[in-house]
């Protein structure tokens, strides 16, 4: 916790009962609490709410300092009244309250006095604008990515809900005078008017309930990205909407009506004049301002203050769990240890169901609208999207029945089918035009996994070690049966085929040999006799840990074991005698043909950000709730200190596998 500010008496509801602000303020150094304000004690208000007078009567009578809360200006996939969403930060504002121009702000000042010159924070600021853009975030992100625009050429005329308190009294004639405006001054151009989502969603009226006799324009209640909104537009016109303030950043001079924090700055086109502004601020310098160094910002899932980067990745997470899921799936080969997670992760909007065979997933889906996805390579009808684990999956084999923490969908194929494109491929292609915010995010990612040591599994590790002055190449068995092995191998698909090829390219070398754990329980196909492992293997590395082989390496071979792509985050070079999906792109050396929709030009961080970051989805493995990859991060840092979990299920399941005779 920060140092501590004093006590924060407060009397409305949401401050003090609900524990999400509260926590923040917690968290911020605020001791919140009610009763008389003492000497140095402050009086927390919930910006203009109805409930803010009791605070301003209290703090008059006891002379006390006012502290204004409000959200921040990233807050939640949807608004509050429309579903009940833990906040991601608070404005946090000591001398007023930033929608109110006609008194300074904690925010104004900052706008007003701070250099806002050093590199670095600029730097961060246009690194998060871009993200923002890249993931289609604002304030509230529920936006349905796939809705189209008019063709360019619009105005964008902006609506606010009714009584808003940042309207500051301004009603359906101002709002009517704004429109007009907008008609006038672009005569030839559609106009849209964008609807609040509030109003969408039926909680709060706003301004406008049609044209307002204006041919040209017309409601926009569709949820559309405004960032593809803004591409399209040639003016914007709003009256203190923070989707004003959005479109600054997607290159627009808005025309301002009101008097909202973001105008007066040489930003903005603004109907009224500001006495205390008039300072010209870059966009950087205006983010940077509003949105690293004056809100509170909050992660719920590690219950800590944090920098706006990690809240981009949040909402990320967020949105991306609400655009993906609201139609709902039917799932079709899951176990049922496994489906009330899957329920959990992906039934959040719409719940999730199950059939038991392709024709009843067929069957319900059509009847619903929902989506059928099946695991793996679990039978079922055409177009059916796939599920896999993700690449960090949890503390713990799936073979013990441990809940994965990340699960991927795919709805081109699997990913570790090579015959044709699949989403994973697409985002790897792509990764070479991603801006540089998320480049930086995915060096981050790697960064922290190195440092904290992490796999796809986070066994505990045991280390073995060796004598210097000879070339170390780890050859690492997998499961042959697999269906990546299936899929994706060549002429040689076997471990002991594997282990003779090694052997043969790498004749003075130290070979080390890496059996898959679940072929060491004795419960998958692969085992290699120790009498074929003379004279190819020269140390057997049985119940070593991922990192600890990795480190033994000068040089890692595989068929396609995703111990490769471990491999390559932490620079060691990766043969591959099969084709797994970090495969074909030039960074590794392949015994075998690439696909044609592979093509070398990605790097290992556009890599990592397809396979960590824009592939999987993470979920909180007891409540469901979406987590970035950075939050996933920090859950397995937490967890590693605890023991490896084994069902009771998973212990009869292997004695069961063993006493009938499948182990090979």
């Amino acid at each position: 916790m920060t140092n501590s500010k004093g006590r924060l008496c407060v009397y409305n509801g949401g401050l003090l009962m609900a524990r999400p602000a509260r926590r923040i303020l917690e968290l911020a150094g605020w001791d919140v609490t009610t009763g008389v304000p003492g000497d140095g004690d402050h009086v927390g208000i919930w910006g203009r709410s109805p409930t803010a007078w009791r605070g301003e009567a209290i703090a008059d009578w006891s002379d006390a300092s006012v502290v204004s809360v409000e959200d921040a200006f990233l807050r939640s996939v949807l608004p509050g009244r429309v579903r009940n969403e833990v906040p991601l930060g608070l404005s946090i504002d000591c001398t007023g309250v930033h929608f109110d121009g006609s008194e300074p702000s904690d925010l104004e000042t900052l706008l007003r006095t701070n250099p806002l010159d050093d590199t670095q924070l600029l730097n961060r600021a246009r690194a998060a604008i871009e993200q923002l853009k890249h993931w289609h975030l604002g304030k509230y992100s529920g936006f349905d990515l796939s809705l189209p625009v008019p063709d360019p050429g619009y105005v964008v005329v902006i609506d606010q809900t009714a009584d808003d308190a940042a309207l500051q009294g301004a009603g359906r004639d101002g709002f009517a005078e704004m429109l007009m405006a907008a008609a006038d001054e672009h005569p030839a151009s559609e106009i849209l008017i964008k609807a609040h989502p509030e109003s969408i969603a039926g909680k709060r009226p706003g301004h406008f309930e049609s044209n307002n006799g204006i041919e040209r324009a017309r409601l926009l209640t569709d949820p559309v990205s405004p960032w593809t909104l803004f591409e399209g537009a040639v003016a914007v016109y709003t009256y203190s909407s923070n989707l004003g303030f959005e479109a600054i950043f997607a290159g627009h001079k808005p025309r301002v009506f009101g008097q909202p924090f973001y105008a007066g700055w040489g930003r903005t086109q603004d109907q009224a004049t500001f006495a205390r502004r008039g300072r010209a601020l870059t966009r950087a310098q205006l983010f940077a301002a509003a949105m690293i160094l004056y809100p509170t910002w909050y992660d719920p899932a590690s219950d800590r203050l944090c920098e706006i980067e990690n809240v981009i990745a949040a909402l990320a997470a967020r949105t991306r769990a609400w655009r993906e899921d609201r139609a709902g799936y039917v799932g079709i080969g899951m176990r049922r240890w496994k489906r009330p997670f899957f329920k959990r992760a992906f039934g959040s909007v719409t719940p999730m169901v199950f059939a038991n065979s392709p024709a009843a997933a067929a069957r319900k889906a059509a009847k619903s609208g929902r989506r059928v996805v099946a695991w793996g390579t679990s039978e079922a009808t055409d177009g059916a999207f796939r599920v896999e684990d993700g690449f960090l999956r949890s503390r713990g084999l799936g073979a013990d029945l441990v809940v994965p923490l990340s699960l991927s969908i795919d709805r081109q194929g699997n990913y570790f089918d090579p015959a044709k494109p699949t989403d994973l491929d697409d985002l790897i292609a792509a990764s070479t035009d991603l801006p540089p915010g998320e480049m930086q995010r995915a060096e981050r990612l790697v960064a922290r996994i190195l440092s904290a040591g992490l796999t796809k599994y986070n066994m505990d590790e045991v280390s073995v070690p060796l004598e210097g002055g000879q070339r170390n190449v780890l050859v690492i068995g997998q499961v042959e049966d697999d269906a990546s092995v299936l899929r994706g191998s060549g002429d040689i698909s076997t471990n002991l085929d594997l282990l003779r090829a090694a052997r043969a390219a790498n004749p003075d070398a130290r070979v080390l040999w890496k059996p898959h754990p679940d072929v060491e329980a004795g419960l998958r196909k692969g085992a290699i006799a120790a009498a074929d492992l003379e004279g190819l293997a020269d140390l057997e590395l049985a119940n070593i840990g991922a990192i600890a082989a990795i480190d033994l390496a000068d040089e890692l071979w595989t068929i396609t074991s995703t111990m490769g792509f471990e491999a390559l985050i932490r620079d060691t070079p990766v043969t591959c005698l099969g084709m797994p999906f970090y495969a074909g792109w030039g960074l590794t050396n392949d015994q075998m043909p690439a696909p044609a929709h592979r093509a070398h030009g990605p790097t290992v961080v556009g890599l990592v950000h397809a396979a960590l970051i824009g592939y999987p989805r993470y979920f909180d493995p007891e409540t469901g709730d979406p987590m970035s990859p950075e939050q996933a991060v920090d859950y397995l840092v937490r967890m590693k200190d605890a023991p490896v979990q084994t069902s009771r299920l998973s212990y009869l399941q292997r004695l069961m596998k063993r006493t009938v005779g499948l182990r090979p």
